[in-house]
């Protein structure tokens, strides 16, 4: 059963966090890998290195509509792509456990789940723009 008095804030919660942890992973390419070094990364995958500023890009602007609330739905579906990437090219072979050296899939794995927990439950309360939200599929 789900308790309507609490679920929104369980929504913005994880909205919330979600978006912060988009934040850092772009901050990461961003600022200590650089967008050259991850372009670098990515070609070393075999990915073509322009997918590594389309990922940056698709984090920064991702986290800052889950944070804001716009668009939770879609935009928490648009992303999960970006993690099963991750664990397709960087962390699937290195095993479950993300402990493992160069870090298994583990987090990458219930990191896209709770983006498709996000996406069935909405955008939750302190929407910054809910009409928007409300009426754009964001809720």
């Amino acid at each position: 059963m789900i308790d309507s008095k609490t679920a929104p804030y369980a929504a913005l919660l994880l909205r919330v966090s979600l978006g912060v942890l988009f934040l850092a992973h772009a901050g990461l390419k961003l600022f200590v890998f650089t967008p050259t070094g991850t372009a670098g990364f990515f070609q070393s995958l075999g990915l073509p290195g322009a997918l590594a500023y389309v990922t940056i890009a698709l984090e920064v602007i991702g986290a800052l509509l889950l944070i804001s609330g716009l668009y939770v739905r879609i935009v928490s579906l648009a992303l999960i792509p970006i993690l099963l990437g991750a664990i397709v090219f960087v962390h699937g072979p290195n095993g479950w456990l993300f402990s493992n050296e160069n870090g298994g899939w583990e987090f990458p794995a219930f990191w896209a789940m709770a983006l498709l927990v996000q996406a069935l439950l909405g955008s939750g309360t302190a929407a910054l723009f809910p009409k928007v939200s409300e009426h754009g599929l964001g809720r």
